[in-house]
């Protein structure tokens, strides 16, 4: 019975696709989960259902002998940095070729293909003559909003798989939650359609997820930062999360999409967690420019109540003399965090200070789930923040009358020397250790 009624689960998908024009086939539903776990797809099939009553709007694919055509052409093109830009007055599209190492006796070209809007709409990678290596399409709503990524056969017509960008908020019934929630995360986003980490997200009362996504203005802080590339967007804020899971593991951790167009939002972003009852917060993120973080600055300096967790960043520098924001900003409530071995000796490209860096803590072998759903192992100050937010956490819970300079001085006293002083108080050697609380 279980097996005949996971087939039928199965096979629903491919009808509800056909009904905006696509196929969608067993396996790239399983893709989207690794793992055809009833629950996972069950999950999606939530959000099938919703996007199949949508009208969506797919560009239509080039054909590849056109593609081969584009790298070859003499009809008119304009240059731009690397390569050379084609009018397609046709189709009202502008198609951009970018070649590598050069143009002349190039080995690896890109086709980035836009809408006269800029609107990406393909992206196609080659290698010389005309080999397609990779194929991606965008896919939108009727509103032009993106909706999905469609990665494609190098016919440029099969969906090979297919990733979900802004997908409905569709959890399973709320879990029991201990606790109101404490803890938060500030980053690009979680992969919160991912079994193995809802029962760690922070609920509303009707179910919903308990946070905000500051960049896009909605109630969906999935996991995507789309500033690099459109069709590789970077994901980084499920691996973060998952180790804030993994090492508080009764929290409920609330999510905040950082607003990375508008970063005065941090303001609001700040208020709102203030108001919410938040009193830790983990932001492995930072930059060079110390105007990126005013609005920050002045919200985190009005909540002191609130700690802020932040990475030192993976630069190889003393951010006393480099500074890197927010990790060099001088607030009382802020507690650095850089990353060393399983020895306390420094990572990799971790940045360090005596003044600004508060401790190491291991974190270059950190197990982690990434926004796929496959465990794996990764390292960096991203990665030491969260370790020691959950210890944080853990310590609130236990001693909820702490303040929040209570706290620090707890962070602070469980600290060891290094042998070498390139931090303020030294290193933990196990943040998993629950000692002295």
């Amino acid at each position: 019975m279980k097996g005949r009624a996971l087939v039928r689960l199965r096979q629903l998908p491919e009808m509800v696709y056909a009904k905006v024009g696509q196929l969608l086939t067993t396996k790239a539903i399983q893709m989207l989960c690794l793992n055809p776990k009833p629950a996972c797809l069950i999950m999606m099939l939530s959000v099938l259902v919703q996007a199949a009553v949508v009208n969506t709007s797919l560009a239509a694919a080039p054909e590849p002998e056109q593609v081969c055509n584009w790298l070859t052409t003499d009809g008119p093109k304009t240059d731009i940095p690397g390569g050379y830009q084609i009018d397609d007055q046709k189709n009202a599209t502008q198609i951009r070729l970018s070649f590598r190492p050069q143009q002349q006796n190039w080995s690896v070209a890109t086709i980035d293909i836009r809408d006269r809007h800029d609107k990406p709409l393909f992206m196609i990678r080659l290698r010389a003559p005309c080999q397609i290596l990779q194929a991606r399409r965008a896919h939108y709503n009727a509103d032009g909003e993106l909706i999905s990524l469609h990665s494609l056969a190098s016919d440029l017509k099969t969906i090979t798989s297919e990733e979900p960008v802004n997908p409905p908020a569709t959890l399973p019934l709320k879990p029991a939650q201990k606790h109101s929630p404490i803890l938060a995360l500030s980053d690009t986003g979680v992969n919160y359609l991912l079994p193995e980490l809802q029962p760690h997200i922070a609920r509303t009362e009707d179910g919903g997820i308990l946070g905000y996504d500051f960049w896009d203005k909605d109630n969906r802080p999935f996991d995507i930062d789309p500033r690099r590339s459109p069709y590789y967007p970077l994901r980084h804020g499920t691996t973060v999360f998952s180790v804030l899971a993994a090492e508080a593991p009764d929290e409920p951790i609330v999510i905040y999409r950082f607003p990375a167009l508008e970063m005065c939002r941090y303001q609001e972003l700040v208020e709102q967690a203030a108001q919410a009852g938040i009193r830790i917060m983990n932001l492995s993120m930072g930059s060079r420019s110390y105007e990126d973080w005013t609005c920050f600055e002045q919200a985190a300096r009005s909540n002191s109540a609130l700690l802020f967790i932040i990475s030192a960043g993976n630069d190889g520098q003393d951010i006393d003399k480099e500074p890197i924001y927010p990790a060099a900003l001088d607030l009382e409530n802020l507690f650095v965090v850089s990353s060393s071995d399983a020895f306390g000796r420094p990572g990799p490209g971790a940045n360090l200070g005596r003044r600004h860096v508060d401790i190491l803590v291991p974190a270059e072998q950190v197990e982690v789930i990434d926004h796929r759903g496959v465990r794996t192992q990764t390292g960096g100050t991203s990665y030491a923040a969260p370790r020691v937010a959950a210890l944080a956490a853990r310590y609130l819970r236990a001693n909820p009358d702490a303040d929040t300079q209570q706290i620090i001085s707890f962070l602070q006293g469980r600290a060891i020397a290094t042998s070498a002083p390139v931090t303020a108080y030294g290193w933990i050697p196990d943040p998993t250790d629950d000692f002295g609380f």
